[in-house]
């Protein structure tokens, strides 16, 4: 046996260090540095068949190269196969990471009940009782869904061979531990190497492979950044767990886009797919209220309504408070500073708090003129029309900028019947069979001038 080499990894972001040190230079934690082993003994993994012939690559012109459409199929979870592109492919491994308790083994376990293949549901964090329970709350009977409990990888193979299941699923990556590596589970190089057989398992034998994985202090997936570069597919499950919603993102696809999402609503029976979320995301109320517009948005290719409120009153103590939920507070400050300046409206002696409604977050700067018209009916105390739904960019000179796909937002406001439509005047319309009105504004005072008029 090869002499035993170790060396000295980062357990909060990875970084290799050829010596032990008190401070990661990487990413600044301390006491994070642990010895660990990378010599690894001849012990027997994943193995190809034995029929199985390697074949020489050549390398080939652009041209003369042939194009093979990937072969998928179908998960029963609409969300879920927009996201990944129109289902799965095979081979694929995906990794799916998100907070604890947001709902990721509930998903990929409503998954396996779903779909007529056979499944193996390898679970290194609950037992089979456990699992049970859940499965009796999920919609979905597979008779072809197999349950084992297991870490080891060495096991997990075996049964594979027996099983010849055509869907792998793992719960979770950072459980699993190889007999090859004398390091405990979860730490770098178990983590690398275990997936290092999961993914030759994967492409060997055209099974797709699908990864929980648990997150960091910070929000990223836990393990070494390798893991996300190896892996083909990279899915992050977001939401407040105080509120019922969840979005499914794609951070990486190598079969599709990366601009899709796909929104669920948590119940008590599991997972329920939302086809129309701007309804959900608008508070019903039977009176107009102030401080609150309707802005239109996009997550990936598609447009969300969704409510925008706002308070502003006298600042109690001497520093005013700006709190944000769902929004980015630096941008808020900049809106601010552009009504002070720009529109003379005293706001530098208030506190202004901004929500998004439904405990989502949106990055979307075409939510700007809703921030800034919410911000505005709290301060006057008037209320908008509930008609009304905006997009625009605000500017740093108080113009109104223009924001991108305007005509989908436009026929979304319209499907939910909206009837005015705020937006630039620099947008370039290019539907002219909109039956929506649109008030074009270039400023922040006319914009002002015709809410409150």
């Amino acid at each position: 046996m090869a002499k035993t080499k170790t060396t000295f990894f980062c357990q909060n972001c990875g970084a290799q260090h050829t010596q032990w040190v008190g401070q990661c230079g990487s990413c600044k934690e301390w006491n994070t540095i642990v010895e660990e082993v990378i010599q690894k003994e001849e012990k027997r993994n994943w193995k190809s068949p034995s029929n199985s012939q390697k074949r020489v690559a050549k390398p080939l012109r652009v041209e003369d190269i042939q194009l093979n459409p990937e072969e998928r199929f179908g998960t029963k979870n609409q969300e879920l196969d927009t996201v990944l592109g129109g289902g799965l492919v095979k081979g694929a491994v995906v990794l799916l990471g998100g907070e604890p308790g947001i709902g990721k083994s509930t998903l990929l376990l409503q998954i396996a009940l779903q779909i007529p293949q056979k499944v193996l549901y390898v679970s290194g964090e609950e037992s089979q009782s456990q699992i049970k329970m859940r499965a009796e709350r999920i919609e979905g009977k597979n008779p072809n869904c197999l349950i084992l409990t297991e870490t080891n990888t060495q096991q997990i193979f075996k049964n594979i061979e027996e099983v010849k299941p055509d869907v792998l699923v793992i719960d979770s990556i950072q459980t699993l531990h190889t007999d090859t590596i004398e390091a405990s589970p979860g730490s770098i190089s178990q983590i690398r190497e275990t997936s290092a057989e999961l993914i030759k398992f994967a492409k060997e034998t055209a099974t797709p492979v699908l990864l929980i994985g648990h997150i960091n202090k910070e929000g990223h997936i836990a393990g070494p950044k390798i893991l996300e570069h190896m892996v083909d597919v990279v899915l992050q499950f977001e939401g407040d767990r105080n509120h019922t919603y969840r979005i499914l993102r794609s951070q990486k696809n190598r079969f599709g886009s990366t601009a899709e999402l796909g929104i669920y609503e948590m119940l008590s029976d599991g997972l329920r797919e939302v086809s129309n979320p701007s309804e959900i995301l608008i508070s019903k109320k039977d009176a107009d209220l102030s401080g609150t517009a309707i802005a239109s948005t996009l997550e990936g290719i598609r447009p969300l309504m969704i409510e925008i409120q706002a308070l502003v009153s006298t600042a109690v103590y001497g520093t005013p408070q700006r709190t944000t939920t769902g929004y980015n507070l630096k941008r808020l400050h900049m809106i601010l500073a552009v009504l002070e300046k720009r529109a003379g409206f005293k706001l530098g002696a208030k506190d202004v708090f901004l929500n998004v409604t439904g405990g989502i977050h949106v990055d979307d700067p075409a939510i700007d003129l809703a921030v800034v018209a919410a911000i505005l009916s709290s301060n006057q105390d008037l209320a908008i029309n509930p008609d009304v739904c905006f997009a625009a960019e605000v500017g740093l000179a108080g113009e109104i900028r223009p924001v991108s796909k305007i005509d989908q937002r436009i026929t979304e406001a319209e499907k939910l019947g909206y009837k005015t439509f705020v937006t630039s005047k620099y947008n370039k319309i290019t539907s002219k069979n909109h039956s929506i009105k649109l008030i074009l504004v270039s400023k922040i005072e006319e914009a002002f001038a015709t809410l409150f008029a």
